[in-house]
């Protein structure tokens, strides 16, 4: 029987005892969230993305929102107390996080950063997010995700 690949983020759960559910799917660099939502026969609405964002004062700030939806620069620079937020590079997505474009985690980056969930994820029992990997998701509880990534919620969409 073929070993379940473990990716950090389900180390990382392990080591805190968090419960998760671990889904893969046969990547494809042009799909977007609701493909990949679409895949794993799951609301868009439970499924989230991972952006990471650089204030003007210069700190960087990840949020996490349903895959559907766009993040609203201006409430998340209000939920980071920063003046205005912007996208970073896709380039500078690996050496800041760790991780790739697709795979982006708000558990285990390289370093913590402010964390920001949409409000919108305590709605629901369980959600996704990337499990650090493309091709790979996690489902936990909100409450869970929360706890391991050291969110807080807003309303940033």
């Amino acid at each position: 029987m073929k070993k379940e690949e473990k990716t950090n983020v389900m180390r990382i759960l392990d080591g805190k005892k968090i419960s998760y559910t671990s889904h893969t799917y046969e990547p494809d660099a042009t799909m977007s969230g609701e493909e990949i939502a679409n895949l794993l026969n799951e609301d868009p609405h439970k499924v989230f993305k991972t952006l990471v964002t650089q204030g003007k004062s210069g700190a960087y700030y990840v949020f996490v929102v349903p895959v559907q939806m766009e993040l609203d620069l201006k409430k998340a620079a209000g939920a980071a107390g920063e003046k205005s937020v912007s996208m970073i590079k896709q380039k500078e997505l690996l050496p800041l996080t760790g991780y790739v474009h697709g795979g982006c985690s708000p558990i285990g980056m390289k370093k913590h950063f402010p964390t920001f969930i949409h409000l919108t994820a305590t709605e629901y029992d369980k959600i996704f997010v990337s499990a650090g990997k493309v091709g790979f998701q996690i489902e936990l509880s909100p409450e869970d995700l929360i706890k391991a990534a050291g969110c807080r919620t807003a309303e940033v969409v």
